[in-house]
């Protein structure tokens, strides 16, 4: 029983027949025929045991069609003879996926032991000459020769299931002591039928293009005019997005051929439906020798191929004439000269699939929103600086008359002041702390509602244009692909339980059922230990964050009491601990936000989910927690914990018994929190754009450069001149999904909106970096990054519940900056409460606390005072009873007032602004209403269609029987059959004939 069971990768290989019959080396695959491709294949040697062209062992045709080639990539071919580098050498059969293997030979004298390199290699995997044991060529295998013969032979299996499956693959000699190899895959037209059939893919049918029907006169006419003056902003793709035409889509049927005008069938399906049905096949297609390991993720994971991807459509950047998908987005997308051009989303998804389709157009309806946001913030800027001759705190705090002689700001060496000295922290405070701030975060709430609400809309509009609908299906088959480790992790259960029952069937022959049903899956049980670390590490790392946080906190007291000692640097001591922190944190939180992705990613390894999509959700959840924690904390800090802790002259907070904790300045910790907030968001947005997403893959691109040419010892010079497109692909970065460019949008609209009240600038250097991101995105995917998978789905996924996390949690984080950051609320509270004449004069008096100086501590006094008389007050910031009160230094009605103002101001605007959002939401329906109109209508044109097409089939085939008696029952009975093949005369007298809607 043990021989039976599926053994880890590397492991010595024990099979048991019944995977022995399914390998590369049984019956099925010894009939397999090689057919000559035409003149264009040379290499072609040896064959089969019959005629290469014909079918063997009394096969049909079909089976015959299905081709290997194994070309020697030493016989030139000449450029003329290759019309497209897309194609395979018999320039005819294009290419549709690519597999990428690096194999090594066991020793130079064992290759020179066989004259020429032209092995023919047939379509069962065995070469015309096997070597036999003893043959004085033969030499013992090492334990990577071992390994490397294995790998060989589990690629053989695999391809041979590939051609099975019905592919047609073609791939160069092993003819040097090692190499890169490509089998490139062919997928023709039966197989592109059979699995659009299967995966339901809707194309679209013979119906004319209808015209969907805009709202009513003055909608239609103000879409009309906003569509004329944005002419010079729209691309010049023929793809581009027309929101009034289009196609009656259908999902494809091999018994309904006549309802699609297939021309011609090589380009009837594009590149990236072509290459996701063969991905589809890949992954489903299995391997005995391999563990029985089902798909090519398993297998490059097991790092049996190194590689799988489609081509790109041709080179991006050639001087040639000819145009290509590839080359129109460069020009029209993926350079920094068209950044003022809007985006040809559906060309974008046509290339690259809806998955990337929908980021981009997320990424261009995210930056199109932040105009309007960032013109507020504007002007909410440009109105703190007009106010600001007329700010009354600011112009008393300003005034040398005032006198307001405050306490020391640290022990012994530092000496009283005067408040007019912070007279310029004062004026730059008034910029961010002014009644309109107030309006503008209730505006940025509404707006993130707006946002999203017009998002959800959007997407139901490219999903009704990209044939979205009804994909759940397909998204539940994406699911049932297991990842090649949580493969790993049941096969080395499945080993442990089949050594437990065998132990146990020596003592009892009873099993029990229910073990046996979970021996194919992971229980809690087996991922408690992966759930029990992640918590733990998680825990840990947001507490490493905290602590350095406190660690930044430490720095700056320290520091500022250090500074404080010197009589040259006692006058820049809030400006140089300030400036220094927040570059220290800029540095921490670039640092810890790669190790946090990468902890992040191998936490959920250890999870060992069974899908990717699980893999994804999670992974972007314990990143997102990971990194939110990282850029925000610093922030927090500042804006809710610093200066709340200080105690007061007399009975202040010591750190390490010697220093006080620090303080807010005196215009309040509303502008060092703008500081904060811009460098930070600043420097992530220019580090992590120029140096991460810039410079790093130049660096890569330069290494594999330099790696290749140190290697190129053996590669013909011909063929490096003009390498084939599977070469430059391969040379080019792996994709690796879209979680780091969504991430970083993220954390920047929680920059953009958690804090806004504190930076209204904030959107405006948003729109600036996006303006860029999109085109350094775009030209990422285009030139440097190999062709991803075209992948359907229908909405962002968990992305959109991030968005809409933030969006309310803003809400209360904005709140509770304007109510405890800013003196927004106190200055209310004085003016209708306080003041004698409805103004804020006085305000600043009314603000601070006195002090009497004799009651300090001893030996916290200043030394050698400055001060011309002699200070018996000072005056501090909070709310206090004074010195001759019956409870001095108590807080007073003023602070309870004032804290009960603040809470009920957070209340207040929360529920307003949630109030506003929920209103907006129920007022902007999710599904426009001309497309859930348009929906309708298309159903009824789908039957109106099916109707007209069955009636001209029915009338073409019923023409014979009215020639020729008795024949019409033989006419209908050979179009029913020939119906599901699509390849009839009928079939194409149909597709012809019905030219009455031509598209």
């Amino acid at each position: 029983m043990a021989e039976d069971i599926p053994l880890l990768p590397g492991s010595p290989r024990r099979l048991s027949p019944q995977a022995g019959s399914r390998g590369g080396q049984g019956p099925k695959h010894a009939q397999q025929c090689l057919k000559m491709p035409g003149p264009g294949a040379p290499g072609l040697q040896g064959g089969s045991n019959g005629d290469p062209g014909q079918p063997c062992g009394g096969e049909s045709t079909r089976s015959s069609s299905v081709i290997n080639n194994y070309l020697d990539a030493n016989e030139p071919v000449s450029l003329e003879a290759r019309l497209s580098r897309m194609h395979f050498h018999d320039s005819q059969r294009k290419v549709d996926y690519v597999l990428a293997y690096h194999y090594r030979k066991r020793g130079a004298h064992l290759a020179q032991g066989f004259p020429g390199h032209s092995l023919a290699i047939v379509s069962n995997g065995e070469t015309g000459k096997e070597p036999h044991a003893g043959d004085p060529g033969d030499i013992e295998l090492g334990p990577l020769d071992a390994l490397e013969e294995e790998r060989k032979e589990q690629r053989e299996e695999f391809e041979h299931n590939l051609m099975e499956a019905g592919l047609e693959l073609e791939k160069d000699l092993e003819n040097k002591s090692q190499g890169s190899i490509f089998v490139r895959i062919h997928a023709p037209w039966q197989v592109l039928a059979r699995e659009a059939e299967f995966l339901k893919i809707k194309v679209p049918t013979k119906k004319e293009m209808y015209e969907i029907k805009a709202g009513g006169g003055i909608a239609k006419k103000f879409s009309a005019a906003l569509q004329k003056l944005s002419s010079p902003l729209q691309p010049r793709v023929p793809e581009h997005s027309n929101n009034k035409m289009k196609n009656l889509s259908y999902p494809f049927s091999r018994e309904k051929m006549y309802l699609y005008n297939i021309q011609e069938k090589d380009t009837f399906f594009d590149n990236a439906t072509r290459s996701r049905i063969v991905h589809e096949i890949l992954k489903r297609t299995a391997c005995s020798r391999a563990n029985n390991t089902m798909g090519i993720n398993s297998l490059i994971a097991n790092n049996i191929y190194e590689a799988a991807y489609p081509l790109h459509d041709g080179e991006y950047d050639s001087p040639e004439d000819d145009m290509n998908d590839r080359k129109l987005l460069y020009q029209e997308w993926a350079r920094y000269g068209v950044f003022y051009k809007f985006q040809p989303i559906d060309l974008i998804r046509k290339y690259f699939g809806e998955k990337i389709g929908l980021y981009f157009a997320w990424l261009g309806l995210y930056t199109s929103f932040l105009i309007p946001s960032s013109v507020i913030g504007v002007i909410v800027f440009l109105y703190g600086c007009a106010t600001i001759e007329e700010d009354i705190p600011s112009r008393e705090m300003c005034d040398q008359q005032n006198a307001f002689t405050m306490c020391p700001l640290c022990d012994k060496s530092c000496d009283y002041w005067n408040l007019s000295s912070a007279c310029g922290t004062a004026r730059a405070s008034h910029l961010f702390d002014n009644p309109a701030t107030v309006f503008f975060s209730i505006f940025m709430a509404l707006w993130a509602t707006m946002f999203l609400e017009n998002w959800k809309r959007l997407q139901m509009r490219l999903g009704y244009f990209w044939d979205l609908t009804g994909i759940e299906e397909e998204e539940e088959r994406a699911q049932e692909h297991s990842r090649p480790e949580y493969e790993t992790k049941v096969r080395e259960k499945m080993l442990k339980e089949s050594n437990k029952s065998a132990v146990q069937k020596l003592e009892t022959n009873t099993t029990e059922c229910g073990d046996e049903d979970d021996e194919d899956k992971l229980t809690w049980k087996d991922r408690f230990p992966g759930y029990l670390m992640n918590f733990a590490s998680i825990l840990f790392m947001i507490a490493l964050t905290f602590s350095i946080v406190f660690g930044v906190i430490v720095y700056r007291i320290t520091t500022a009491a250090a500074l404080s000692l010197n009589k040259a640097t006692r006058s820049n001591v809030r400006v140089t601990v300030t400036a220094t922190a927040v570059i220290i944190n800029l540095v921490v939180i670039l640092i810890l936000d790669e190790i946090y992705g990468a902890v992040a990613k191998w936490l959920t390894k250890i999870e060992v989910p069974k899908t990717e999509q699980t893999f994804e959700e999670r992974l972007i959840l314990k990143a997102f927690l990971l990194k939110f924690v990282n850029a925000y904390s610093p922030i927090f800090y500042v804006a809710f914990f610093k200066g709340r802790f200080v105690g007061r002259p007399g009975s202040y907070v010591y750190v390490f018994d010697g220093y006080r904790m620090e303080e807010c300045a005196p215009g309040g910790c509303l502008m060092e929190l703008c500081i904060q907030l811009s460098i930070i968001m600043l420097g992530k947005q220019l580090i992590q754009n120029n140096i991460f997403e810039i410079g790093v893959p130049k660096l890569k691109k330069l290494f594999r450069k330099l790696k290749d040419e140190t290697e190129a010892g053996e590669t013909d010079s011909a063929h490096s001149k003009h390498p084939e497109q599977w070469d430059l692909d391969y040379s080019l970065e792996p994709y690796t999904g879209l979680t780091p460019e969504y991430m970083e949008m993220i954390i920047q609209f929680g920059f953009v909106t958690l804090f806004v009240a504190s930076f209204p600038l904030a959107p405006v250097f948003a729109l600036l970096n996006n303006v860029i991101e999109v085109r350094l995105d775009a030209k990422k995917f285009v030139t440097e990054l190999r062709r991803p998978d075209a992948v359907r789905t229908k909405d962002i996924g968990i992305w959109f519940d991030i968005l809409s996390g933030i969006g309310k949690f803003s809400v209360i984080s904005n709140a509770f900056v304007i109510a405890i950051t800013s003196d927004f609320i106190p200055r209310l509270v004085y003016q209708y409460s306080y003041s004698h004449n409805g103004t804020l004069h006085g305000f600043v008096n009314h603000t601070l606390s006195f002090f009497n100086v004799s009651q300090l501590k001893e030996g916290t006094q200043p030394e050698n005072s400055q001060f011309d008389q002699e200070v018996q007050f000072c005056r501090f910031k909070d709310y206090r009873e004074p010195p001759w009160a019956p409870n001095p230094y108590e807080f007073s009605k003023q602070y309870w007032f004032i804290l009960s103002a603040r809470l009920a101001f957070v209340i207040i605007f929360q529920n307003l602004v949630m109030f506003l959002s929920v209103l907006v939401d129920w007022m902007i329906p999710d599904i426009p209403t001309d497309i859930s109109d348009q929906i309708k209508k298309e159903k009824s044109l789908l039957v109106d269609f099916f109707l007209k097409e069955e009636h001209e089939k029915l009338k073409l085939m019923d023409e014979p029987s009215l020639r020729s008696p008795g024949g019409g029952d033989r006419s209908r009975s050979r179009a029913a059959g020939s119906a599901p093949s699509g390849q009839s005369q009928l079939g194409s007298m149909i597709s012809s004939g019905s030219q009455h809607t031509n598209v």
